[in-house]
């Protein structure tokens, strides 16, 4: 899953990022507000984690203009500004929750689960495809209550598929969602591991198809 953080603080953007990439999160760190609005036009997140007092382009300002193009990917804001008025206008211009510093790291994780949990429309931390389950505290999948086997980038591709409820996504779009902006990008490295991930799930009748002029999409057999 790749998580936008826009954050100034070098002390807290550091240790958000480790945090999550410690939980096999992809995340790229915008380190002030033109940087975080530029990335939004320029790449695909499932969800951003957005300060409200940054320099060059405030947070408010970000999720206005996100809300505003339709944008319905899950906010949320952390900020140490303790203007109640800013956290019911956040709230107000579509952020999905709002966490006050300082926090506590765990916190973060579980706010994060619940605003992806309410983004896909789940009640608890399970999502469900056929027989495949995606268990998103523990960022693991598993097929008939057993955990299959994938390597870090092969779970960052499944769930990208998990979490698009059976819609198609391009080779472009995969690209965009599995690699940072320091990774060297490959069509061919993203063809080897949707042959890898296709080898486990064959068995358990789940296929990853390629429709013509639409993309990839996980399909039941």
């Amino acid at each position: 899953m790749k998580i936008l953080l826009i954050e100034d603080d070098e002390v807290i953007g550091d240790a958000v990022k480790t945090s999550l990439e410690k939980a096999d999160y992809l995340v790229e760190w915008a380190k002030n507000g033109l940087e975080g609005e530029i990335a939004l036009t320029d790449q695909h997140f499932e969800a951003i984690i957005l300060d409200l007092g940054l320099p060059k382009k405030g947070g408010l300002e970000i999720l206005k203009n996100l809300r505003s193009k339709k944008i319905k990917f899950p906010v949320l804001i952390i900020s140490a500004n303790e203007n109640f008025d800013n956290k019911i206008l956040g709230l107000d211009l579509g952020a999905d929750d709002y966490l006050a510093k300082p926090f506590n790291l765990q916190e973060l994780h579980a706010r994060l689960r619940v605003v992806i949990r309410r983004n896909n429309q789940s009640s608890d931390n399970m999502i469900e495809f056929g027989p495949l389950s995606f268990d998103i505290k523990q960022r693991a999948f598993l097929i008939k209550g057993k955990e299959l086997n994938l390597s870090k980038r092969e779970l960052n591709l499944l769930e990208v598929f998990i979490l698009k409820n059976n819609r198609s996504i391009t080779k472009e779009a995969l690209l965009e969602k599995l690699y940072g902006w320091d990774d060297e990008i490959s069509e061919n490295a993203i063809e080897v591991y949707i042959h890898r991930v296709r080898k486990k799930l064959n068995p358990f009748g789940i296929e990853i198809i390629n429709r013509r002029g639409l993309g990839y999409s996980l399909n039941l057999v």
